[in-house]
């Protein structure tokens, strides 16, 4: 009996070395992917942060709970619809739904990629979401999640905004009033509590040699129960209260960023536009005076296997927005439809399946190694003839095309996804009113 007994425990104790060593073995790997030299923009005259995953080995504090792919699909549809709310408000086709935030993706997953920065003096490390169709930047001031907190009153060039200050007034429907006579802002969400908090400045932090004085942000101080352990959001949108317009003196009101392919790898996010350009496949940029946070660019075309598909340009008038969280693109109905057939035509070796929430153009890989898989080349074609071939990871999810068909009235833009530019390095450029696309770049 004692000797079984022992023989069980020496069992369970290998199964537990087993498991540490799976575990550090893993971790090993990720530093090691991680450490590897980083990627880098082609040139800037501004100051570049690294980008990851926010799920991934090489974020500073991953996110412990990924959302499924079904889960991830379905915020997407939301985050469509406040885009599509957003458009037809100020168009006066229906009215503005405020209840649906500018970060709505904060809420529901779809930001999928982080930066990390520093806050106040002392500076304090924070570790924030990216947003190109947000403004408003925020940090957690009273954190439930055990992340770094920052906390305004240890910081000596912390200032809150005064209810009378200009910064104060520009939040428009942002704005929440006064609280001790300082600014409130507030972000509105349909499916947990509202993002609410102090308005004010301190120094940011990019790089030991780059920082941002006086930058404006938000102060989240309610106590709602965040899902993970990111610290805020960085908004990049076309705004005032963005980073991009609040370092347009310094930088330029021009940026780039390129996000990863995979979780395990790195993409970049650098203030100013390139030195060099030659690189870029570039095309007009479009912006909406009634909705300033978002930048667009117009479709003129889809090429699969090399072949354009001569899909009629009336389909692409209303533009599209170009989205960090968006998660899949989004086409008009036309161009969704050339795009599936010919996709099909080319994926005839393989069995068709059933639907995956918005994505109805998938296949059965089951037993075949990723590598092993063939996937036609996609090519999207932009207004000025910049053709821009997409990276595999931006074709295919699962065994999904990685497109949707839009759902938007006539005139409405649709979205380009995060997913389609993966391994891209995009440019904003919006004091010279250009969007490039530089492939290949992490």
């Amino acid at each position: 009996m004692k000797q079984g007994l022992m023989t069980a425990m020496s069992s369970v104790s290998q199964q537990l070395l087993l498991l540490l060593f799976c575990y550090y073995s893993a971790a090993a790997r990720a530093e090691a992917v991680c450490a590897e030299q980083p990627a880098t923009p082609s040139s800037s005259s501004g100051p570049t942060v690294p980008l990851n995953h926010r799920y991934g080995p090489c974020s500073p504090a991953p996110s412990t709970v990924e959302p499924t792919m079904a889960e991830l699909l379905r915020a997407d549809q939301l985050r469509a619809k406040y885009v599509r709310r957003k458009f037809s408000g100020t168009d006066g086709l229906q009215p503005l739904d405020l209840t649906v935030p500018a970060d709505l993706g904060l809420a529901l997953g779809t930001l999928q990629y982080v930066i990390t920065v520093g806050i106040g003096s002392p500076v304090v490390t924070q570790t924030m979401m990216i947003d190109t169709s947000g403004d408003v930047s925020w940090v957690h001031c009273r954190s439930p999640t055990g992340s770094t907190l920052f906390d305004p009153s240890k910081s000596t060039t912390y200032a809150p905004f005064s209810c009378s200050a200009a910064e104060c007034t520009q939040l428009g429907n942002k704005g929440n009033g006064c609280s001790n006579s300082t600014c409130q802002y507030v972000i509105e969400y349909t499916n947990q509590p509202n993002n609410t908090g102090t308005y004010g400045s301190d120094t940011l932090m990019l790089s030991s040699s780059d920082t941002v004085e006086n930058f404006q942000f938000g102060c989240r101080q309610d106590e709602a129960e965040v899902e993970d352990s990111m610290d805020g959001l960085m908004g990049l949108g076309g705004d005032v209260q963005s980073l991009v317009s609040q370092t347009e003196a310094t930088y330029g009101k021009a940026y780039s960023y390129c996000l990863p392919p995979t979780n395990a790898t790195s993409g970049f996010l650098t203030l100013g536009g390139p030195n060099d350009t030659s690189g870029f496949l570039s095309t007009p940029m479009i912006r909406w005076e009634q909705v300033p946070t978002f930048h667009g660019v117009l479709l003129q075309d889809i090429v699969v296997n090399g072949t354009q598909l001569n899909i009629p340009p009336s389909a692409f008038a209303a533009g599209s927005l170009v989205s960090s969280g968006a998660y899949i693109t989004r086409l008009p109905p036309a161009a969704y439809t050339a795009l599936k057939t010919a996709f099909k035509a080319s994926m005839t070796q393989y069995k068709t399946m059933p639907a995956r929430s918005i994505l109805d153009t998938c296949f059965d890989f089951t037993g075949l190694e990723l590598d092993s898989i063939t996937v036609p080349d996609v090519a999207l074609v932009f207004d000025g003839g910049a053709v821009v071939n997409l990276d595999r990871s931006g074709v295919v999810i699962g065994n999904c095309l990685a497109f949707a068909a839009s759902t938007n009235p006539s005139g409405i833009p649709s979205v380009i996804g995060n997913v389609q530019q993966r391994t891209l390095e995009v440019l904003l450029n919006v004091g010279q009113s250009v969007v490039g696309f530089r492939p290949g770049a992490c």
